[in-house]
């Protein structure tokens, strides 16, 4: 098997804070050259650079406020954000930040003024946003085609649930489409779909560990990075395509996005 990138892991999480460096282990025995580590609030994106830190041939940081965590984003936590986003050397993206409709934990204007910030903030910084989207597709197009109007977004939609239109229109502004476990499970023939219609070129795969286990492993938690080679394969299942054929393609797109981890 070629060398695999799973671009969404929140490895920051509790399932993980006595196995970490098993978790990397095990991640390594199945053929994974990088991990990005996603932050969901100022905390875990502090921390999620701290683990870069500790394993930096393998892992980078991405650091951001998600939008189910902005409602509880304390004074002083977005200036921290933007410090590390400047400052800290293994930041590889922003995020995870957009939005979410189907939980109701954040008034909806207090979601689109933080995605307002991460997005000017990667516009400003070069850093690739990694964008939440739950029940919610249109209105990301919306907020995002402003931008797009003055050049091509950086960017993915992680674990990508929305339906075909939305991923055209993303497409059309320039960010990848990543996938998680969900398109394993055997009612997800529409997601498969659309993974199929995506470009080889702009094409992503993820965990979104600890969540989303992919069949075999379904409803067995926590998910982990090792288990991203079963999210490819259905991939490359549906696409008609060899498994490693695909593995030296989502990799290369991953580099191409986030770069890779250096000592």
């Amino acid at each position: 098997m070629p060398p695999l990138v799973d671009t969404h892991a929140h490895l920051t999480d509790a399932a993980f804070a006595n196995d970490l460096p098993g978790v990397i282990s095990r991640s390594r025995a199945a053929g994974l050259v990088q991990i990005n580590v996603i932050g969901f609030d100022a905390a875990t994106s502090v921390a999620a650079c701290g683990i870069a830190d500790t394993f930096p041939d393998m892992v980078l940081a991405s650091v951001g406020i998600q939008p189910n965590s902005v409602s509880e984003a304390a004074a002083g936590d977005w200036d921290a954000v933007e410090r590390l986003a400047r400052s800290h050397s293994r930041v590889a993206a922003l995020g995870e930040t957009g939005l979410d409709r189907y939980w109701d934990d954040t008034p909806i204007e207090l979601q689109r003024d933080y995605f307002e910030r991460h997005i000017a903030l990667s516009r400003e910084t070069g850093l690739p946003l990694v964008i939440h989207l739950r029940e919610s597709g249109p209105e990301i197009v919306d907020q995002l085609q402003p931008w797009a109007a003055s050049g091509s977004i950086r960017g993915v939609m992680h674990s990508f649930t929305g339906d075909l239109q939305t991923c055209r229109d993303c497409l059309d502004m320039g960010l990848f489409i990543s996938f998680a476990g969900m398109i394993t499970f055997k009612k997800s023939d529409e997601l498969r779909s659309i993974a199929a219609y995506v470009p080889a070129d702009r094409l992503l795969v993820e965990t979104d560990s600890p969540y989303l286990s992919p069949e075999p492993f379904r409803g067995k938690r926590p998910n982990e990075p090792a288990r991203v080679r079963h999210t490819l394969a259905a991939i490359a299942a549906v696409r008609g395509v060899a498994v490693a054929e695909l593995a030296v393609q989502t990799t290369a797109n991953a580099w191409s996005l986030f770069g890779t981890p250096r000592p």
